[in-house]
């Protein structure tokens, strides 16, 4: 048995390294991941090689940065973790790759630059940096660039800070590419790129007195062509679509998407498991996806009494919802994406499962992230669970299902079939299969 010290410094070091976000940028080359420790890890593509073929898939860590570190609010006696909740990638302007990180309270933007030069031959600097004595320079030396190791640089260009007063949820840029929004339980701003010392408060959801609070905002996102428009989800299961041009506040929504509830199938857990815990747009900007505990629906955005799809994710859990109520399970965010061309959806479940649903054919299928089950290059087999009655050989018992292991976030390549799979503080990518 480790001596107690030993145990928590033990602890503290694999829960800092657990992933909370995974996300590709515009073009896939690179890719992001944030974790509980305040730490940005970003992963470049390896460029395809006629001899290794096998490495079109390949990532390799590119850069690794502390974007946020532990803080400590004195006026409310509160620590604020530094934890990355989310990673937007702005798209690409120059050489350089801009992201915006954000943990509860402060958001920033990072500039990622690649050196591969530096400057030598200064006249008032020797080579070693010191200060050269102005009066014995004798000529003077025009300075040149000389190669040196390829060094990846991560500075913060802006901090946006002090504009929330409850735990930011989502961060998303808009189409315009110079503003972008940012959302807590009760409020959403919207910011410009260029100003850190204010935002507009565009909604506002909290009652003048707190008891009367009803729902919170769980996730909020731009829409990915009109600048103008952008959507939040609630714990109560709803979706408000808000336009920017109808006023400065958008406290009335433009749209409300909410699916009546079947009143046979109510109970005690009917208003956890409704709680939308992500919402996205699709790349064409015609439809949106949220999750909730138990399933994708997907909502077409001139639809708005009901989802035109819906897919189960873990329904066999609806029997476990007590015990997972008890072990906290029950209020597991889990996040989902789309594939490129919007055919094909994916999200998370426990004991390291993921799940893909094909739109066009409703096909759907279980897989697995594990180190045993994800040799390099070896083909993922897909997994069953087993709700009860005699359980088929290759099945998992419902039973044996390890809540503990639970994959909340996932990213999927823009154009390839390649996806990122956080599995606590494993990071998992898969390619579709060469042929």
């Amino acid at each position: 048995i480790l001596p107690p010290d030993e145990t928590r410094i033990r602890f503290q070091l694999t829960v800092s390294d657990i992933i909370s976000t995974v996300e590709f940028n515009y073009s896939g080359e690179l890719l992001a991941t944030g974790d509980k420790g305040g730490r940005v890890v970003i992963f470049q593509h390896e460029q395809e090689s006629k001899n290794r073929p096998h490495l079109r898939g390949e990532y390799n860590v590119y850069s690794t940065f502390q974007s946020h570190e532990p803080e400590f609010d004195y006026l409310k006696s509160l620590e604020i973790e530094e934890k990355i909740n989310k990673i937007r990638w702005l798209p690409q302007q120059n050489a350089a790759h801009f992201l915006l990180s954000t943990n509860d309270k402060t958001i920033k933007l990072w500039k990622i630059s690649e050196r591969d030069k530096r400057a030598e031959g200064y006249n008032l600097k020797d080579e070693d940096g010191r200060l050269r004595d102005p009066f014995r320079i004798t000529s003077l030396r025009v300075p040149v660039l000389m190669p040196m190791d390829l060094m990846v640089e991560a500075s913060p260009r802006r901090i946006f800070a002090n504009a929330h007063t409850y735990h930011i949820n989502s961060i998303s840029v808009n189409s315009d590419h110079e503003t972008y929004l940012s959302a807590d339980d009760l409020r959403i701003n919207l910011w410009h790129l260029e100003i850190t010392d204010r935002s507009f408060n565009i909604v506002d959801i909290k009652p003048a007195n707190m008891e009367e609070l009803t729902e919170v905002i769980t996730a909020a996102e731009c829409h990915p062509h009109q600048c103008n428009v952008f959507v939040y989800s609630s714990s109560k299961g709803t979706i408000r679509l808000c336009d920017m041009r109808a006023a400065a506040l958008c406290d009335r929504h433009s749209k409300f998407f909410e699916e009546p509830e079947d009143p046979s199938s109510r109970s005690f857990f009917s208003e956890i498991i409704s709680s939308i815990s992500d919402v996205k747009f699709s790349h064409s900007g015609r439809y949106m996806m949220t999750r909730d505990y138990l399933s994708v629906k997907v909502w077409d955005l001139n639809m708005e009494n009901r989802p035109v799809e819906t897919y189960q994710v873990h329904e066999y859990l609806r029997s476990k919802l007590c015990s997972l109520y008890e072990n906290d399970c029950i209020f597991d965010k889990f996040e989902c994406c789309w594939n490129g061309s919007d055919s094909a959806i994916m999200t998370g479940s426990y004991n390291n499962f993921f799940r893909m649903f094909d739109r066009n054919t409703r096909r759907d299928i279980t897989l697995e992230a594990s180190r045993e089950s994800s040799k390099p290059r070896a083909t993922l087999k897909p997994r069953k669970v087993s709700t009860g009655g005699k359980r088929k050989k290759d099945e998992i018992s419902v039973d044996s299902l390890d809540f503990n292991k639970k994959i909340l976030h996932t990213a999927w390549h823009p154009k390839d079939n390649v996806i990122a799979v956080a599995a606590t503080n494993n990071l998992y990518i898969f390619q579709d299969k060469l042929n």
